[in-house]
């Protein structure tokens, strides 16, 4: 089984897999692995999942949220062509933040493992939310401010009144502690006093640990807090003032304006709520690029689907699973669903079925009002008829617009048909959401017979969060990924590790541990790389080869575990500590024993891995190339750093030798033969190495010191190639190694600047300290002795002018007269000195 193990993996990487980076190639085979493997029986959880049937040998297991448990993956395509599979995309109001990233980077790692690595061809599916009621919320909220804005552009008196109305509506139905009568101007006094736990990162009543709830109620002490601070100090009237005005109290302007004049827009107008999700889908598309994220094979959007939507509601009212309302809306019928045989609702979630605040929010911020007429509370909206404000489709039942979780149903349906391999989405839309769409579309698709399998396998990310609470647009406790990115806290690379590091359905909370262990991880296969390249460089000619068969072991050894843990759920945790554990053995090993090819082999596999789990842009897994972008220096300078590099090299080597003459160092710069022509990006290269060439002769000519010689190597080290973003790195007994200028590398030169100049500063302080303290002994030598104790401490003095009684007309005691007759002479001595000098 072991050999059989190790053949596979062999086979796996010498196997060329069809890529693609936007769409898959459907009409090849994909590689079959021949490793079958076993699962233990679980138990399962009632209602039962359906085991697919397929010839298809499985291969590989996952954590499956129908189950509960991980189950063989075996493709509802007999010969595993096509891989159907629907992920949950963003609703498009906002900026996406960092929790987005993780979900769908997540997404596209586990995407990218199961095309890459196990050879599936996917088609794969990701909507654009664009309407519902967060949509129709913020886009006739953004409408009204905007023309409140217009109306008001400058802070008047109207101005200052609606934002106080404002601000009281909001404090009186977000922050109930507080007195219904608290002002903008006792509310911070009274917001610390009332929420104090809450400030100080406890729960509301001290007792419990914080968390959702807590973290709303941070949002809201935020949101009123810069509302009242802009109400304390409103007279300033400049376009920067304005500008902070509204930023301030946008907030809480927002929902009251809303609440005003939100049923008097014309809804029809539909551009209204298309300019904003026109623009945040494509910031949204914007920012999964620059996170390496693969665009989806097909986009679907809400908008696009009003018809289909109709037909598809209109199946589930014939089959008998809804029914529809005087006021035109159609609901869910959750208890006629389940009198059918085979029929389950609240498969994945079952515990939170009568959850009242996850079925109203899946129900949305507009559908808050409740109608007789519905059979019972948690029945859900298929279709909502539309109130004024409220952008409307046609439909049997009259003017409306679709429910939140009939979108997705549709959507998956109709690109992919009645039954799908793969749906995916953040673990928070487990209930309701995704629960609602697998009871809707088994509804729709099972007409009366009950009991269909929409999807196979729902895999969901976990969480990522911030101080114990998800990261969230509600909450607002978010980063935006532009804004991470600009400010430099993470890179597509980076962030996508710290990902890799945990598992992708467990929930991640980012503390400085977790970028210590990305960044370390990230560094040690960069350096790795670094030592391969510099292989390309300079072979190793005279290799023994004794190492060859200890590290090809350990090679095969991190391969087995590396599939085993893809295998497994695609735990990359476990890949990657395999091939952090792969290039610690190499590591150790004695490179003047080990092959270069050994050495090339395993490069190129933990090249063909980064790359297959997206660390590497949009580079190819299957072209044999050798590291990532970052560990090399641009082509066009390689000429002439390669050639500057061995010069100094054997410039070092004979002056510590003591034997740099003049035809020796001639004999050195003649092996470079420039070429003919030059590209401008090759020019600042060129230049270090010319100018370093004539340094050198220069030296020559003036039979310089060795010391001389070697000043002019570190400062083209430190400063002629460092400016340039290269790196020689000297090593004992071998060539420098040519690396570009990382951020590791800045950092480490940073910090030992930081020192120097701190070293600097103290020893400057400590010369003006000493030079200060001369300064004021010089200025006191000039005093005479008999003149130092006539002050009004003292009353009378003797002829050297000691005292002899205090400012009371008392005798000073004899000690003290001692001690001050000690002082006396101290200072004698120093006027003696400064009389004789002066």
């Amino acid at each position: 089984m072991v050999s059989g193990l190790r053949s596979l993996s062999r086979q796996i990487f010498t196997t060329r897999s069809p890529l693609a980076p936007n769409r898959t190639n459907f009409n090849t085979r994909p590689f079959r692995l021949t490793l079958v493997a076993t699962m233990a029986t679980s138990a399962r959880t009632q209602p039962p999942w359906k085991e697919p049937q397929s010839s298809h040998a499985a291969k590989l297991k996952v954590w499956n949220s129908l189950t509960r448990s991980k189950n063989e993956f075996v493709p509802i395509d007999p010969e595993g062509n096509i891989i159907k599979w629907y992920s949950c995309g963003p609703t498009v109001y906002d900026d996406a933040h960092l929790g987005h990233a993780r979900n769908y980077v997540t997404i596209d790692i586990l995407r990218r493992v199961l095309a890459h690595y196990f050879g599936y061809n996917l088609r794969f599916v990701q909507n654009i939310t664009d309407v519902d009621d967060k949509i129709i919320l913020r886009g006739r909220q953004q409408y009204l401010l905007n023309d409140f804005r217009v109306k008001n552009p400058i802070v008047t008196e109207d101005l200052i009144t609606t934002t106080i109305k404002a601000f009281d509506a909001y404090v009186k139905k977000n922050l109930p502690l507080l007195s219904p009568e608290v002002d903008f101007g006792s509310f911070h006094e009274e917001a610390g006093r009332l929420y104090a736990n809450v400030i100080q990162g406890k729960s509301v009543d001290g007792v419990g640990a914080a968390g959702d709830k807590e973290a709303k109620i941070k949002m809201h002490l935020k949101t009123a807090g810069a509302a009242a601070t802009a109400l304390l100090a409103p007279s300033k009237s400049s376009p920067e003032d304005i500008e902070i005005f509204y930023t301030a109290a946008e907030d809480v302007l927002l929902p009251y304006l809303d609440s005003l004049y939100g049923t008097s827009i014309d809804a029809s107008d539909h551009t209204i709520f298309t300019r904003l999700t026109q623009k945040y889908e494509r910031r949204f598309n914007e920012d999964m690029r620059s996170l390496n994220v693969l665009d989806p094979d097909v986009v679907t959007r809400v908008t696009e689907y009003g018809d289909q939507i109709v037909s598809f509601v209109e199946r589930i009212v014939d089959n008998g699973f809804a029914y529809s309302t005087s006021d035109g809306s159609v609901y869910f019928d959750i208890d006629g669903f389940e009198k059918v045989p085979g029929n389950h609702y609240a498969r994945l979630e079952p515990w939170n079925r009568g959850d009242k605040s996850l079925q109203a929010d899946g129900e949305g911020a507009l559908s808050q009002q409740k109608t007789s007429e519905k059979r019972s509370d948690a029945d859900f909206a298929l279709w909502k008829s539309s109130k004024p404000g409220e952008p409307s489709w046609e439909s049997p039942w009259g003017p409306g617009r679709p429910g939140w979780h009939i979108e997705c149903s549709v959507m998956a349906s109709d690109v992919l048909g009645e039954q799908m391999d793969i749906h995916s989405g953040g673990i928070d839309l487990c209930f309701p959401h995704h629960d609602n769409e697998l009871a809707q579309s088994e509804a729709h698709w099972c007409q009366k017979q009950g009991g269909h399998q929409w999807v196979n396998y729902f895999l969901h990310m976990g969480h990522l969060s911030i101080s114990g609470s998800k990261m969230s647009k509600s909450l607002k406790n978010f980063t935006t990924i532009r804004a991470a990115l600009a400010r430099g806290d993470w890179n597509a690379r980076s962030l996508r590790i710290i990902f890799l590091l945990g598992g992708w359905h467990d929930g991640i909370e980012i503390t400085d541990d977790l970028r210590k262990g990305g960044a370390s991880w990230e560094s040690y296969v960069t350096n790795f790389f670094y030592k391969i390249r510099d292989l390309e460089v300079h072979p190793n000619l005279t290799s023994t080869g004794v190492e060859d068969e200890k590290i090809r072991k350990a090679f095969e050894a991190a391969k087995k575990k590396v599939h085993n843990g893809l295998a497994d759920s695609f735990d990359t945790p476990a890949a990657m500590r395999a091939i952090s554990g792969l290039i610690t053995d190499y590591n150790s090993a004695d490179k003047a024993g080990l092959s270069d090819d050994v050495s090339f082999d395993i490069a190129r596999y933990i090249t063909r891995m980064v790359r297959i789990f997206g660390l590497d842009g949009s580079a190819d897994p299957y072209d044999c190339g050798i590291g990532w972008a970052g560990v090399d220096i641009p082509s066009e300078a390689k000429e002439f750093v390669y050639a500057v590099a061995r010069e100094r090299d054997e410039v070092r080597q004979h002056a510590i030798a003591g034997d740099l003459s003049g035809n020796v160092l001639e004999d050195i710069l003649a092996q470079h033969k420039p070429a003919i022509k030059q590209g401008p990006g090759a020019v600042p290269y060129a230049k270090v190495l010319s100018t370093f060439q004539g340094n050198l002769r220069s030296l020559a000519s003036k039979q310089a010191p060795t010391k001389d010689y070697l000043a002019l190597c570190d400062q083209l080290r430190d400063t002629h190639l460092w400016n340039l973003g290269v790196y020689l790195e000297d090593r004992e007994n071998a060539p420098a190694m040519v690396r570009p200028v990382d951020a590791e590398l800045q950092a480490a030169r940073d910090q030992k600047e930081a020192i120097v100049r701190q070293k600097a500063k103290a020893k400057l302080k400590r010369e003006r300290e000493e030079a200060e303290k001369k300064a004021k002994l010089a200025e006191q030598a000039k005093m005479n002795p008999k003149d130092m104790f006539r002050t009004e401490d003292y009353s009378a003095w003797d002829d050297e002018g000691l005292p002899t009684k205090d400012a009371k007309g008392e005798e000073v005691t004899k000690g003290k007269s001692k001690k001050l007759k000690k002082e006396w002479d101290k200072q004698k001595k120093l006027f003696e000195e400064y009389s004789k000098s002066a």
